[in-house]
């Protein structure tokens, strides 16, 4: 039995399975603290860690990081959503202090394999995931495999500028199309207009626009609220706009949206986005490909880190020591063998 971990920027989910299908014997979900950085995420990590190990016979634990991570020596680089992750040996920290060996991956990375080969991508031969949520991240899987292998970053959509304008680092897809992206611009829409819109929004979030969430954004849109649509319509075109790029340089079958954001819905989100990219992808592209929401939902990155745990030890059972592209290179490159089918052990 493994363990499977998801550190990401508001939440940290721990799943216990058998890395094969998809099916959970156990899931908690925790509510991460910003303010008490890395240091408290520990300190959830091994209270929580421990109870599963000792009720589940735990063998081997697999972790997916919400930022770039070192795989081959087995450390965060850093967090972009909470402070003291930088250079953090995470593999050690858990081996010391949970007594099981330990993979890491980023959280895109075994989000894309765990829906290509488990989810809505199994079957296709190219599969590109996107998580929009406090931010926005991808993963690219071909033949079963994870592009990308040995190379600093890879897949990273967010981080596409859009327009020959934006030349600074930080004007980013991310930077609109993410659920902090999509707060901070309607916050600023905020402080350039007055009149019944604004009013709206304020109201739900008592008076306060630094405590207005993209959630909240949402429902506003939803409930016609045309300030809060406008906002969320300039987001999910500029999301478009970036799946469109991918789809022409790298033609999936299958780009599947996973995250927060993407929980708004069809009317709010997969339709205008769908539209979006159709308006900006390579014409005989079109058609070409799907565009669907995640079929494991919020437990995807759960379901990746299980699935490289297991991969892992199959690997160790097999006289191997490393899992090729997990320890010793930065990306995990896991067997062409799907879970579950002949071969997979």
């Amino acid at each position: 039995m493994y363990l499977g971990i998801e550190i990401g920027g508001t939440k940290l989910q721990l799943g216990v399975g058998t890395g094969e299908g998809t099916d959970l014997i156990a899931l908690e979900r925790l509510d991460i603290d910003p303010s008490r950085g890395a240091a408290g995420i520990l300190d959830q990590i091994a209270q929580t860690g421990r109870r599963l190990i000792a009720e589940h016979q735990i063998t081997r634990i697999g972790f997916g990081f919400g930022g770039p991570v070192d795989a081959a020596e087995g450390r965060v680089v850093t967090s972009h959503q909470i402070d003291g992750w930088d250079d953090c040996p995470l593999v050690e920290w858990c081996r010391e202090t949970l007594g099981r060996p330990v993979v890491l991956g980023n959280d895109c990375d075994v989000a894309a394999l765990a829906e290509a080969t488990l989810g809505a991508g199994r079957g296709d031969r190219v599969v590109f995931f996107v998580t929009v949520g406090t931010g926005v991240g991808g993963g690219l899987v071909i033949d079963g495999r994870l592009h990308g292998s040995g190379r600093p970053a890879v897949a990273e959509i967010g981080h596409l500028r859009p327009g020959l304008d934006a030349e600074r680092p930080d004007q980013t897809v991310e930077s609109l199309a993410s659920g902090r992206g999509i707060e901070t611009v309607c916050r600023r829409r905020l402080h350039e207009i007055s009149g019944t819109l604004s009013d709206d929004l304020l109201s739900r979030c008592g008076g306060d626009a630094h405590s207005l969430t993209a959630k909240s954004i949402a429902k506003a849109a939803a409930d016609g609220n045309e300030l809060a649509a406008e906002v969320l319509s300039d987001a999910v075109r500029a999301l478009g706009w970036a799946i469109a790029q991918v789809i022409s340089l790298i033609a999936p079958e299958t780009v599947v949206i996973g995250g927060g954001v993407s929980l708004m819905g069809e009317r709010l989100f997969f339709v205008p986005l769908r539209e979006s990219v159709e308006r900006y992808v390579f014409p005989p592209l079109t058609d070409s490909y799907r565009i669907v929401p995640t079929e494991l939902g919020e437990e995807v990155v759960v379901h990746g880190a299980l699935a490289i745990a297991r991969w892992r030890a199959l690997f160790a059972a097999n006289g191997k020591a490393n899992l090729p592209g997990v320890a010793g290179q930065r990306k995990p490159i896991l067997p062409k063998t799907p879970p579950g089918s002949a071969g997979s052990g």
